[in-house]
């Protein structure tokens, strides 16, 4: 054997979380799916859906052919991962995210990463135009962000093998953000890519971020401010994109060997996704404690509807005795008055003993006594309603029998003790702890 040592992974999962927020995430998500005592296994058994959280943030870049699109990717990943040039180089939608190794998804892979995602097939052959690059970079914040490269836009004959149009729509409202960027380069003003942002700002404008990418080739300032002009124009003539507080910043890809005087924004974008970042921890914690409660107040539902049907399967089993009894009694009492009558008293003593006698010629008796009083003709008539009577008290024994309802087993009851005192003891304390760890990471020590 090579005395050499093994190499050691260049990115261990350990080592790939590094910061506060992504140890919160990957805590999170870690209760929800963990194979024992998962939120969602909870949920499941008493008939809720729960979905984990995400441990990433999406953030889908829009926006014509030639936009950069693909370039601030690669410059945020600082890895050459998406072809970039001046033709349509993104046909489909690519996600790139981090990993432990560099690896290429195609659509069946993609959608097995990206559960969450899979309502897009609903969209007639998007399947085969998406794709997944996995990338072991730790640079920026990427480890906490996937990126959703869409197709590149253009107006005219150009035929998509989709609805790109309703994709990259449905694709924006499962992002927690929308980056759209306008080419100076005479393509800002493609009416395709405008319609999609109409239609994004409708339904999630709080989400859409406006950027002017590739701004040092736009030339002088002031030729910038003439196609920033354009751009407004051409939004404001739109009543759905027609708001104030409309900022729409310059970035470009930095390069040492050309220097330009055009200010470049694009620290802002990296910014944007870092404060992403930490409003998505607030809300998967807060999300968590929303689903905990969703799970113990179920369970007490579940508690109180069992002790309720408990009651209730004890009212109807006694009506259902109390109708079977008298369903048996009268027949028998009305058989055994016409058989009693037949002897005399003195019989009956012998036979029974006086006092058992005398109480059976009672009961008898009213039977008897209530029989004379109908007349011959009418006795067949009543033997066909009595019958009827005690069929009818048969069929209610039976009916009542069947109305119960289903009760939990006490192995069942006791489950559902045991995942009340879980999230009770356990997950709410550990989100509390969560919570409490996050905020120290920004907040003054004397606060606590």
């Amino acid at each position: 054997m090579s005395g050499r040592k093994p190499r050691s992974v260049a990115n261990p999962l350990e080592s790939a979380i590094t910061t506060p927020s992504e140890r919160i995430l990957k805590e999170c998500h870690s209760l929800y799916v963990d194979s024992e005592h998962g939120l969602v296994k909870i949920a499941s058994s008493l008939g809720v859906r729960l979905l984990p959280p995400r441990k990433k943030i999406i953030v889908v870049i829009m926006g014509n052919h030639s936009a950069g699109k693909s370039s601030f990717i690669n410059w945020y990943v600082e890895e050459h991962i998406q072809k970039t040039g001046v033709a349509i180089e993104t046909q489909g939608f690519t996600f790139i995210t981090s990993g432990r190794k560099r690896e290429s998804l195609t659509g069946n892979a993609t959608l097995h990463l990206y559960p969450h995602f899979r309502p897009i097939l609903e969209f007639k052959g998007v399947l085969d135009y998406l794709s997944a690059e996995i990338s072991t970079s730790k640079q920026k914040k990427f480890s906490l962000v996937t990126f959703v490269d869409t197709p590149g836009l253009v107006d005219g004959d150009m035929i998509y093998p989709f609805d790109v149009n309703s994709a990259i729509t449905w694709l924006g409202e499962q992002a927690d953000l929308i980056f759209v960027f306008f080419d100076p380069m005479g393509q800002a003003l493609c009416k395709r890519t405008l319609n999609i942002v109409e239609k994004l700002s409708e339904k999630c404008g709080d989400k859409l971020l406006f950027y002017l990418s590739k701004a040092d080739e736009a030339g002088k300032e002031t030729d910038r401010q003439r196609v920033m002009m354009q751009i407004v124009q051409e939004l404001c003539r739109r009543p759905g994109l027609n708001k104030c507080g409309f900022e729409m910043p310059t970035i470009y890809i930095p390069n040492p060997q050309k220097p330009s005087r055009c200010v470049n924004q694009i620290d802002r974008v990296c910014q944007t996704i870092e404060k992403t970042i930490n409003q998505a921890v607030q809300k998967t914690l807060d999300q968590l404690e929303k689903d905990c409660d969703l799970i113990c107040s179920t369970i007490s539902t579940r508690l109180e509807k069992d002790r309720a049907d408990v009651i209730f399967n004890k009212s109807v089993r006694l009506h259902s005795f109390m109708c079977g009894a008298l369903g048996v009694f009268l027949p028998l009492l009305f058989i055994l008055s016409l058989v009693v009558n037949t002897f005399s008293q003195e019989q009956l003593d012998e036979l029974l003993g006086e006092g058992m006698a005398r109480t059976l010629s009672i009961f008898t008796g009213i039977v008897v006594y209530l029989w004379d009083l109908i007349p011959e003709d009418g006795q067949v008539v009543f033997v066909i309603i009595f019958g009827s009577l005690c069929y009818l008290l048969f069929y209610l024994a039976k009916y009542f029998a069947r109305q119960g309802n289903k009760t939990l087993t006490k192995k069942e009851k006791r489950a559902m003790a045991e995942y009340n005192d879980y999230i009770q003891d356990i997950v709410k304390t550990k989100k509390g702890k969560l919570y409490e760890w996050y905020l120290q990471q920004c907040a003054a020590e004397y606060d606590f």
